[in-house]
């Protein structure tokens, strides 16, 4: 984390990238137990496969947790303002998930100088996973 300055900060800036391993049935398995969410589409190869899935894959909140993750690499959690995201693409197992963001607008809300963030997760292929954007307050 390095907490960039408002005036250091530029319309295009590029975010630190968070690249992470290939998803699999160990990370499924502890996302389910620390979230609490056991569906079974995410847990169960039988169960997955009977819903016409080629195997189990990614939660859309986990995804979202590591775009969570790549912006509190960039600024301390007590910075970000809003986060929204929507889900456009299935994370399958073993896909490679890197996550990026842009500033793409300088602004001040509720008397804070703050930057506007593009944020999306791909797989190694480069197909959109979870796109949003980011509120983040700039000291």
């Amino acid at each position: 984390m390095n907490n960039p300055k408002f005036k250091d900060v530029e319309v295009g800036t590029q975010l630190p990238e968070l690249a992470l391993r290939p998803l699999s049935r160990t990370t499924l398995a502890l996302y389910a137990g620390g979230s609490g969410d056991h569906v079974p589409l995410h847990i169960d190869t039988d169960y997955a496969r009977k819903a016409g899935m080629p195997d189990v894959f990614g939660h859309g909140m986990l995804t979202a947790a590591w775009l969570g993750r790549m912006l509190t690499g960039w600024v301390s959690q007590d910075r970000v303002r809003k986060l929204d995201v929507r889900f456009v693409g299935i994370t399958h197992l073993y896909n490679q998930v890197s996550c990026t963001g842009q500033v793409v607008e300088k602004l001040e809300q509720n008397g804070e100088q703050c930057v506007r963030v593009a944020i999306q997760a791909t797989n190694q292929y480069g197909d959109k996973k979870v796109v949003g954007e980011a509120l983040v307050a700039l000291a």
